[in-house]
């Protein structure tokens, strides 16, 4: 599946809390921190720019994907 181009950081940060129980901690200037503990700890930052750069975004899916165990369109579905 090819990476959508008009994603926000707003909207992933959003789907990953809903659909993978990430929560926010905090906000740092344009930067969300989102972190979870499932399976093991992880912090993250999104930065809350629309639209999201590929790289970043791709990289994102990426660190979300190989930490959960699910494949990266798995993570862009839940859009």
């Amino acid at each position: 599946m090819k990476i959508p181009r008009d994603v926000s950081g707003l909207q992933l940060a959003d789907a990953l809390c809903r659909r993978w129980r990430y929560t926010k901690v905090h906000q740092v200037g344009s930067h969300m921190i989102l972190e979870t503990s499932e399976p093991t700890q992880q912090r993250i930052a999104i930065p809350d720019h629309h639209p999201l750069r590929l790289g970043t975004f791709g990289s994102i899916l990426r660190k979300v994907a190989q930490h959960k165990g699910v494949p990266r369109d798995a993570i862009i579905a839940s859009l």
